[in-house]
């Protein structure tokens, strides 16, 4: 297989995890991005030795190592577009602990989310990261990429749940990072400095993950704006008077559309705006709070808040927001999902500027995403067979990413840099901050050999004629 040992590789982890067909590889190759290359050879490793051992090996023969959860990333973080090898870590899926008295739960990295999620509410305990993938993203994908998801404006991202960290260094020395306690400042805080390095630092074969007490009730609303400023401000009055929703989510009319032509579910579609909003808690307080939520929408110019009376009428109201990606495909056979963030109250600017772009360059484009926080998920819907359509939906991409940075936002707050966003990195840290960062990935992986051409490299997704460069499916 080329240049890599392979009779090493299989020494290491066994014949059986080690995969060199062509329909293996293949399936080793892309992610969520649409973004794919094919990989020399795929190894599962099962345990921290093994994975520092072909790291170790990595090294002494210089091949790209390339780490991968569950492929569910929108950037190509994943993407082998060096060929060389794809470490897998389907293997290393086991909760090994939940510690219910102390609120803590260790995981391997392949654990799915749901799954985690799952298991520590039978002790009364909640995750709350909750990525759209959830059902299938991995726990060990979820720190590389920082995920977060829609109860992120109420508690939180990834690394706001992650304690401490067994992590493989580039070169194959395992490490240690932070500890099972809430406090732990002892020298430089490297579990940090992992969680959301796309697998550039460390790869990661223990997590320890902070848990916190399951909330005792949800109540969830829908409220329906005419105009989509009146719904920003009712989103910032909203947190104004005290109350922070768990979930605080935003349907643009373009949206609204989609779902309604997909599901045929009576969507409010002349409406500019919907706002899916659930509270959670003590159950003594959440009708109060939710009295006050619908009267503050209908005084910020709702013309219409119905609160869920029955788990069924809630998974009504979810059942829109879970429908929008694959209603999406009516509309063009490819999509490039982009998901910035801007602060709140400039929500309304955003999405005026990605209409008129809509316009411009005569693409449909998708707003929706996380209003409490200002993540709003952008999507340039085009053919993937036309170049020319790829052409103006790279177009749109740049101006948005200008204009988000325009209104004091970001270019990314739950999907990554990877390959996609990498020639935008410097728009926004600046060449100091981004040669900062390149300083730390030389010092930790001299050789270059741990997910290379992610973050800092020119943007390769969009290069044509060489076959080394991953290509849209």
């Amino acid at each position: 297989m080329g240049s890599l040992p392979v009779s090493e590789i299989i020494h290491i982890v066994g014949a059986q995890n080690v995969l060199t067909e062509l329909e293996d590889r293949y399936c080793y190759g892309y992610d969520a991005s649409r973004l794919q290359a094919l990989p020399e050879c795929v190894a599962l490793p099962g345990s921290v030795e093994e994975v520092a051992e072909l790291l170790k090996l990595a090294n002494r023969d210089r091949f790209p190592v390339f780490p991968r959860g569950a492929g569910s990333g929108m950037v190509g973080a994943c993407i082998p577009w060096r060929g060389g090898l794809v470490m897998g870590f389907n293997r290393l899926n086991r909760i090994l602990e939940i510690d219910a008295d102390n609120r803590v739960a260790i995981v391997e990295p392949a654990v799915v989310n749901g799954v985690l999620q799952k298991a520590v509410a039978r002790h009364g305990l909640f995750y709350p990261p909750d990525p759209a993938s959830l059902d299938f993203c991995t726990i060990g994908g979820n720190v590389a990429m920082c995920a977060g998801g829609p109860r992120a404006v109420k508690y939180g991202v990834t690394r706001d749940y992650v304690l401490g960290l067994e992590v493989v260094l580039p070169t194959g020395s395992i490490v240690h990072t932070g500890s099972r306690t809430l406090k732990s400042v002892v020298g430089y805080d490297l579990t940090r400095l992992m969680v959301g390095s796309e697998g550039t630092l460390g790869l990661f074969t223990k997590i320890i993950l902070r848990l916190i007490p399951a909330p005792e009730g949800v109540r969830t609303l829908l409220a329906i704006f005419p105009c989509l400023e009146d719904a920003a401000h009712a989103v910032s009055a909203i947190i104004k008077n005290r109350v922070l929703p768990a979930t605080l989510e935003l349907m643009d009319q373009a949206t609204l559309q989609v779902v309604e032509n997909h599901l045929q579910m009576g969507l409010p579609v002349a409406a500019e705006a919907v706002l899916l909003i659930e509270l959670d808690g003590y159950e003594r307080t959440l009708d109060e709070d939710a009295d006050k939520v619908q009267r503050i929408c209908r005084q910020e110019g709702a013309n219409a808040v119905e609160m869920a009376r029955s788990e069924a009428e809630r998974e009504q109201f979810w059942r829109a927001r879970r429908s929008i990606s694959p209603a999406l495909r009516q509309l063009k056979s490819g999509k490039i999902n982009e998901d910035v963030v801007v602060p709140p109250t400039q929500i309304p600017a955003l999405i005026r500027t990605v209409r008129a772009l809509a316009e411009k360059y005569a693409l449909p484009v998708v707003c929706f995403g996380h209003a409490g926080d200002g993540n709003i998920h952008v999507n340039v819907m085009l053919d993937r067979n036309d170049a020319s359509e790829l052409m103006r939906a790279e177009a749109v991409v740049e101006q948005i990413f200008r204009r988000v940075l325009e209104l004091g936002g970001t270019l990314s707050g739950e999907h990554g840099i990877g390959i996609a966003k990498s020639p935008f990195f410097q728009w926004e840290v600046g060449r100091e901050g981004w040669q900062a960062m390149r300083s730390i990935k030389q010092a930790l992986d001299p050789l270059d050999i741990l997910n290379p051409g992610k973050m800092f490299e020119v943007n390769r997704a969009f290069f044509r004629g060489n076959q080394s460069i991953p290509t849209r499916l």
